[in-house]
């Protein structure tokens, strides 16, 4: 049997039980998907993060929930340049993922890090599924999408009080008819308590429920409050019942996602 490192890293705060929890393997070469898929599995976090080091700071990088591949995580992005920082020697000032996302720039940011990473843009969502706003549970201001649904309400005590009916927002990817990621929900509310704005996050279409801070649904988020606030660098929260804070800076079509990570466990596997 082979063995094999692996790292659980909180990602977005700066101390354990809180931020949202990635696991971090490394790998010398591809395992079968199907193993990747089925350790993402057993780990049972929002997202299993898999690098292979190609040298020069650069490597590659993808990542699973328990029940897909997904071309972009940040906040498992995150904890892998953590390990790779504290845990496994990096010395290069910045690193390289190539990802399915394309390539995603990391570098050290004071006592955190900061992520380099495609914006998106939100635009009205045509036919809008009759059932998405019986599944939150609440009317909101608007409905948009980018890569996500983006779903917008008035204000911050709304988004931190809606209990969604997962079963029924789970049929979501059955109406868009589109791939699973592109069928999360994100709902977002001007900020509270000195933030800019908030969110959540909901997937169950990839076997999360709610994720509890995620770094990609900010490369939405974040520039559509730019554009409604006229200010490019803001602070968020995202308002999961662990909480996290992401700084975001929207630099034309890139958002550069900054956060702290702290590792939680250190240990081994067998396959």
């Amino acid at each position: 049997m082979a063995e094999y490192d692996l790292y659980q890293v909180d990602a977005f705060t700066d101390k354990v039980f809180a931020g949202n929890p990635a696991g971090v393997m490394p790998l010398s070469e591809w395992l079968p998907d199907e193993t990747l898929q089925a350790i993402a599995m057993e780990n049972n976090l929002a997202e299993t993060a898999y690098m292979i080091a190609k040298g020069n700071g650069q490597y590659d990088l993808r990542w699973f929930t328990p029940g897909a591949e997904v071309p972009l995580c940040g906040h498992a992005t995150l904890a892998t340049a953590h390990i790779l920082y504290t845990e496994l020697g990096e010395a290069a000032e910045t690193i390289t993922f190539d990802t399915m996302s394309g390539p995603l720039i990391v570098s050290r940011q004071g006592n955190g890090y900061a992520m380099d990473f495609p914006g998106d843009q939100a635009r009205p969502l045509k036919n809008v599924p009759s059932f998405l706003i019986e599944a939150l549970g609440d009317d909101p201001a608007e409905i948009l999408a980018g890569q996500y649904i983006l779903v917008v309400y008035e204000d911050a005590e709304t988004v931190r009080g809606l209990k969604p009916n997962m079963l029924l927002l789970d049929k979501v990817r059955t109406a868009r008819g589109h791939g699973a990621a592109e069928n999360c929900v994100c709902v977002t509310a001007p900020g509270d308590q000195g933030f800019d704005f908030v969110s959540r996050f909901f997937a169950p279409g990839v076997g999360i429920n709610e994720d509890p801070v995620t770094g990609s649904a900010h490369c939405l988020s974040a520039p559509y409050w730019a554009g409604k606030l006229g200010r490019d660098e803001l602070r968020a929260f995202q308002a999961s019942p662990r909480g996290g804070i992401v700084n975001c800076r929207v630099a034309d079509d890139r958002v550069i996602l900054s956060g702290d990570a702290v590792t939680y466990l250190r240990g081994r596997i067998s396959l």
